[in-house]
Formats: C-alpha cells, structure tokens, sequence
C-alpha cells in the first residue's frame, strides 16, 4: 500500500508538480536578475534534489527500473544509437525553429537566452556540469522512471510513451510553448532509443549531445540572426 502511495505521488510530482513548478518560474521576475551562473546553480541543485528522491523511490518500489535503465549496452551501440538520435533531435529541433522564424510558432522565451553561456567559465559550466546532469537526470526521471511506471499503471506503450513525452515537454514550460514543442519531439525520440536499446546510456548520451549543442551553437546562433523573443529584448 505504502509502494503504490509513494509511486503515486511521485509521478503526479513529475507529470504535473515538475511543470507547475517550471510554471511559477517563468512568472517571478527576480529569476532574470539571477547571475548566469547562479541560475545553472539552481537548476542543478533542483534536478539532482529530485533524482535523489527518484532514487530512493525506486530503490523502494521499483528496483527492476535500475536493472533495465542502467543495463549494459556495448559502447559501438551507446555511441552509434546515442549519435543517432542527437542527430534526429537535432533536426527535430530545427524543423521547430525554422517554424519559429516564419513566425509559424510562438516567439521564443526570454528565459532561454539567458541561460545561453558567454564566457569561457559558463561554457564549462554548461558542457561539463549543466548537460550531464540534465542528461542524467532527466533520463532517469522521465525515461527511467515514469515511462516504467506508465507502461505498468496503463498497459500501453504507446500511450506511457505519449505521456511520458508530454510530461517532458510541459516541464520544459520556461522555455514557452516553441520549447515545450521542441522538448517533447525530444522526449519522444530519446525513450524510442530507450524502447529499442532497452537501457538508458544511449539516450543520456543523446541529451548531452543535444545540450552542448543548444547551449554552444544554436542558443548563440539564434542571437546573432536576430530571432524575435518574447517580451522584448535581452539589452
């Protein structure tokens, strides 16, 4: 009884507290105050804080999760898969923001660029310590956990995929609804990678990459081409 609670509770956490929470960001003025590297700061803490509550639920309800997720691959297939679906994403990720700059989709958020780095010290940040652990994390959190659980509660891989992907697009709300499109074709693509592996490697290596790219290359390309952003400028 107390294993079913406690799952509950945690993928209500994610499906919907996660993205309120995101949410309430977005709307607290003070945030765009914050120095670069105090807002990866706060995401850091914040992802590792509720992995480590994910951690422990799992080690409690569902340990067949580290087994599956944390399997081991061959590295030729953790680095062919993992190439793979960067690249997928990638385009993905490009198709929304081609989209973005014929207006066909909303503007992009503030808060984006904000988090893009500058210096050679945010971009270290970023690459060595922001990337892995969201790649960590969020794998874990979303590719892990709940789309194990979904699968079990709904008998459905395809709607605990579904789900799952929406979940991780709407805790991506910060960055706007463009974002949160981005984030959720993002999702769906690295828990096929999941699907198909059967461990969770492939598919962090895979958000890394994704990362390093949008925090080194797009983010600061975006910028230099002049993409409207909502609420005005950075200046």
């Amino acid at each position: 009884m107390l294993n079913t609670i406690l799952a509950i509770l945690f993928t209500l956490l994610l499906v919907a507290g996660v993205p309120a929470l995101s949410y309430f960001t977005t709307r607290n003025p003070d945030i765009r105050n914050l120095p670069r590297l105090g807002l990866y700061f706060s995401a850091i803490l914040s992802q590792w804080l509720l992995t480590m509550v994910g951690l422990g639920i799992v080690f409690q309800i569902a340990p067949r999760v580290f087994e599956a997720g944390f399997a081991v691959v061959p590295l030729n297939g953790v680095l062919v898969w993992g190439a793979g679906m960067a690249a997928a994403a990638l385009l993905a990720v490009g198709m929304v923001v081609l989209c973005e700059r014929r207006g066909w989709l909303p503007q992009e958020s503030e808060l984006v660029y904000l988090l893009i780095p500058e210096t050679p010290r945010e971009k270290a940040w970023a690459v060595l310590i922001v990337a892995p652990t969201a790649a960590f994390c969020e794998e874990f959190l979303f590719r892990g956990y709940l789309l194990t659980q979904l699968h079990d509660w709904l008998h459905s891989l395809l709607w605990a995929w579904v789900v799952s992907s929406v979940a991780f697009g709407l805790a991506h709300f910060y960055q706007g609804w463009s974002g949160m499109a981005r984030a959720g074709m993002v999702g769906a693509l690295l828990a096929y990678s999941v699907v198909r592996v059967g461990s969770l490697y492939p598919a962090m290596l895979a958000h890394w990459m994704i990362d390093t790219a949008a925090l080194l290359w797009l983010g600061p390309w975006m910028l230099r081409e002049g993409f409207p952003i909502e609420g005005g400028n950075l200046e």
